[in-house]
């Protein structure tokens, strides 16, 4: 094998994680509930009915894993903060002991020479939102830029980068229009309007930052390219509506100023009057965080199925635990791709999030072996290498994920981590992969 490529020195190495996902302490310190926490008490919502209630405990032993990240050697870190931490009722004055906790967290990042990359909105809109309409109601978008200001005062002398929403196009497809996710709903195309709000949110969240002093502002998409079933012109015509609906809903508006005119297909679904924020959609970037996990390959529907295209399986590859292909090219593509589409409107890029599950258990010694892992991240980070050869500027690349974690709809079925955890004695044992990428991220140093 051709050696491991090189990076600019100045390239940014991470790992991310989401609040719900690995803090616990649902219940403490004035967190109000999460639209998570609602869903997991559904029967039959979660593989095991397993719920984030006590995660990987991260909220009491985050000291522990700031150390982890230290010996690590990453110079970034990306965490979200969980709204109803800070606004129980997503609105009126912040919890101090929430904010002091981010406080906590920020400090010791900051003094392990660790950039604290703060996500806002990882989907765990606090529950009363919800009530109100949740991302369907106007109203959600301006509570939301509050929720963003109270965390730019308190921690923006600090953070560096801030991305306002993680994959939105995932939260809106799995909780509002497929019901697999919080919170549940199972509006299918009648879910499109929230599409906007987000979208809104994500504008008057980054007018609030940036008011606050922040100079590196994004928004993380989830991305997987579109590829037809064959090359018949109704599979390539399948292929081109997901495009629309899952790559380009939440970037055209963003980049290009307005939404792709593709999006009749679904018939009229954006909200009346949406024009008029057009520009609030369209506040200037500082980077683009690009999420990618794998390729889908689409097929024309069954006549009179409700959306213009049917995912296929996709054969011929690798897959992983949770049965997702592994296509490391797929990346590169979608890198090249985004720079074609978007040319000169396309900010410097970080890869937020890009990682791989597999059952990864202890042997006999106690040691994690991950080789398959291993295997994957120096895959995909030579595709990212091979994008940036064909002059796509990629300034980062974030593994999901630090720890293994609560997998939302699977539960603790799911391992992404970096480091093995016992959900039983929350022991963490780093896995061979740590390892690796410790060497990848060190290289020089």
């Amino acid at each position: 094998m051709t050696p491991f490529p090189e990076f600019p020195p100045e390239f940014v190495w991470g790992t991310a994680t989401a609040a719900y996902q690995i803090e616990g302490a649902v219940d403490e310190d004035g967190r109000g509930p999460s639209i998570w926490d609602t869903f997991c008490a559904t029967p039959g919502k979660v593989a095991g009915g397993d719920s984030g209630a006590v995660a990987c405990d991260h909220y009491h032993r985050w000291e522990q894993d700031v150390a982890l990240l230290t010996r690590l050697g990453t110079n970034a870190y990306r965490f979200s903060v969980a709204w109803p931490r800070i606004q129980a009722d997503g609105t009126g004055a912040p919890n101090p002991k929430g904010l002091a906790f981010y406080d906590r967290l920020v400090d010791a990042l900051c003094a392990a020479g660790i950039a604290p990359m703060a996500t806002l909105f990882h989907w765990d809109t606090p529950q009363p939102v919800e009530d109100r309409g949740g991302w369907l109601a106007r109203d959600t978008a301006e509570r939301f830029a509050e929720y963003a200001a109270i965390v730019a005062g308190a921690l923006g002398d600090r953070v560096r980068h801030w991305v306002t929403l993680n994959e939105p196009v995932v939260h809106l497809l799995l909780g509002y229009a497929t019901g697999v996710h919080a919170p549940g709903r199972t509006l299918l195309v009648e879910a499109l309007p929230a599409a906007h709000t987000l979208l809104l949110g994500h504008g008057l969240a980054t007018r609030a930052l940036r008011a606050a002093g922040a100079t590196s502002v994004g928004l993380t998409n989830n991305y997987s390219p579109a590829w037809p079933a064959t090359g018949q012109a109704e599979d390539v015509a399948a292929a081109a509506s997901w495009d629309v609906l899952y790559n380009r809903l939440f970037t055209d508006p963003v980049l290009a100023g307005g939404y792709p005119e593709e999006l009749r297909a679904f018939g009229d679904p954006l909200p009346a009057g949406h024009e008029d924020d057009l520009a609030v959609l369209a506040e200037p970037l500082d980077f683009l965080g690009v999420n990618y996990y794998n390729p889908t390959k689409l097929a024309a529907p069954p006549e009179g199925g409700p959306l213009p295209f049917e995912i296929a399986p996709m054969e011929g590859f690798p897959t992983t635990s949770f049965g997702w292909p592994v296509v490391p090219d797929g990346l590169r593509q979608l890198l090249v791709g985004l720079a074609e589409r978007y040319g000169d409107r396309l900010p410097p890029l970080h890869i937020t999030e890009n990682g791989c599950s597999y059952d990864d258990e202890p042997d006999a010694d106690g040691a994690v072996h991950d080789p398959d892992r291993v295997a994957y991240l120096e895959a995909h980070l030579r595709a990212v290498r091979a994008a940036m050869d064909s002059g796509v500027d990629v300034r980062g690349y974030f593994v999901w994920s630090l720890l293994d974690n609560f997998e939302w709809a699977e539960g603790y079925s799911k391992r992404f981590g970096l480091v093995h955890v016992d959900y039983e004695t929350q022991a963490r044992t780093p896995k061979s992969s740590f390892d690796w990428y410790r060497g990848v991220v060190t290289r020089g140093v």
